[in-house]
């Protein structure tokens, strides 16, 4: 996380070896009902480019290592993806590259040789291409994994607002602009995430930014309509607190988002009145006193993948986080939001007991709650990363996010009021701050179909 790169962390903790095996299991059994492939070539290693890019791509990242968001995305504009049950190269080459942090880790410098592009020392000249002046086409801006410190929130301080000021300053000097995609939240801190979205507006040049969650594959292939009207709505995840919640959240939105018919340039208060984060017993004991619906999370955990046997309590108590990842907690932990037209929503973190995301709501004209897994195929593929890198390339080739940036400057301003609410004693927080405004996309945008080679 998912984030994502470091899944295969979170697999080896418990109960997830299961789920691993029944993934295997499942593949394998229906693999031997289809006949031999027929394109060799594109299973055990890429077929070549059959013609040069016309675009130039820079890449800014904190690291490069194997897994890592670099090593997923930007490795699928170097070598290519499946797309349309085709291998598929971007008309966007690598053209410049910065990474922050390089160690024994680092895959960079050998992909440099390989690919022909070179390794700068700063964003600027990864985006000049050493020139003084603009020489890309699009900038991949991805903030995640690395070694820095956490705060008192539990937030990891990943550079991705002083990485995106640096991008900023070259499209100001060069006085045009091209597209950049920022992974995941914009930014911890909600400040600093709306200053960058009110910069790309000042300078005219396109913003997109989140999580891969919203695009994936879901089971089943189910989309609210817009006009949806819902009066309640939970994400049951697992994670760690900032890393996955922002993950967890990204899932919400992009569904509650739909229960507005707002399109074109019409708005919709899409804003939180008030968060508030709980952990441990008073997570159950909310549940019980009807603060999140116990219905709603048994509708979202039947269409999970990944559930542990036995009862939820003891499974979350139970739970062993990963060792050096201080923000994977024992027992569970709830996101508590109040959106500023009345709808009650709640993310529930239940490491031990679920291994997925999945989602549930109750909504107008249906007889029983709705539910979907966002399906995530797991390392060292990560399928979920072909979705998003499918919804990058386009936003670099049309200059148009296939959704509002203000998306995910909701859901991580949520994110960011949600920690601070945990530090303050898991008080009720209002959140004036996220009187936000967007249209939802007419289309969810998230990927139909197989996510796998065709036979």
């Amino acid at each position: 996380m998912p984030g994502l790169g470091d899944r295969r962390l979170f697999l080896k903790s418990a109960g997830a070896g299961c789920l691993a095996a029944l993934g295997g299991f499942y593949a394998r059994s229906q693999d031997a009902k289809k006949p031999a492939p027929s394109q060799p070539g594109i299973r055990s290693s890429p077929p070549p480019r059959r013609k040069p890019a016309t675009r130039k791509l820079a890449v800014v990242t904190t690291v490069y290592h194997y897994l890592s968001h670099a090593y997923h995305v930007c490795g699928r504009f170097l070598d290519g993806y499946l797309r349309d049950g085709e291998h598929h190269f971007p008309d966007f080459a690598v053209a410049g590259m910065y990474v922050e942090q390089q160690n024994e880790k680092d895959l960079a410098r050998g992909l440099s040789k390989k690919h022909g592009f070179p390794i700068y020392a700063t964003p600027e000249e990864a985006l000049t291409l050493g020139t003084g002046k603009l020489a890309v086409d699009a900038v991949l801006l991805i903030g995640e994994h690395g070694d820095y410190p956490y705060n008192d929130k539990g937030q990891k301080l990943y550079p991705r607002y002083e990485l995106f000021q640096k991008v900023a300053s070259v499209l100001r000097s060069s006085g045009r602009g091209v597209p950049v995609f920022c992974d995941k939240h914009l930014s911890y801190s909600h400040e600093r995430a709306t200053e960058m979205v009110a910069t790309a507006g000042k300078l005219g040049f396109p913003l997109m930014a989140g999580s891969s969650l919203p695009v994936t594959w879901r089971r089943p292939e189910w989309e609210l309509p817009l006009g949806s009207r819902m009066a309640e709505a939970l994400v049951a995840s697992r994670g760690e607190l900032e890393i996955f919640g922002i993950h967890a959240l990204e899932s919400l939105q992009c569904m509650v988002e739909r229960r507005f018919r707002a399109g074109g340039k019409e708005l919709a208060r899409q804003g939180v009145a008030a968060v508030q984060c709980l952990e441990g017993d008073a997570v159950w004991e909310a549940g019980d006193k009807g603060r999140w619906s116990w219905e709603l999370l048994e509708h979202a955990l039947s269409r999970s993948d990944s559930l542990n046997a036995g009862d939820i309590r003891e499974n979350c108590r139970q739970f062993s986080p990963p060792a050096g990842r201080p923000t994977f907690l024992t027992g569970p932990v709830a996101f508590l939001v109040e959106y500023l037209d009345g709808l009650r929503a709640t993310v529930l973190l239940l490491n031990g007991h679920v291994d997925d995301t999945t989602f549930a709501a109750r909504v107008a004209g249906e007889k029983q709650p709705v539910s979907t897994l966002f399906y995530l195929p797991p390392p060292p593929g990560a399928s979920f990363l072909q979705a998003l890198t499918v919804k990058i390339e386009d936003f670099f080739g049309s200059g148009k996010s296939p959704y509002p940036v203000e998306r995910t400057l909701l859901t991580g301003g949520i994110l960011d009021f949600v920690l601070q609410s945990r530090v303050q004693k898991h008080e009720r927080l209002e959140t004036p701050k996220l009187d936000i405004s967007y249209a939802p996309p007419l289309d969810s945008g998230f990927l139909r179909g197989s996510w796998k080679h065709p036979a």
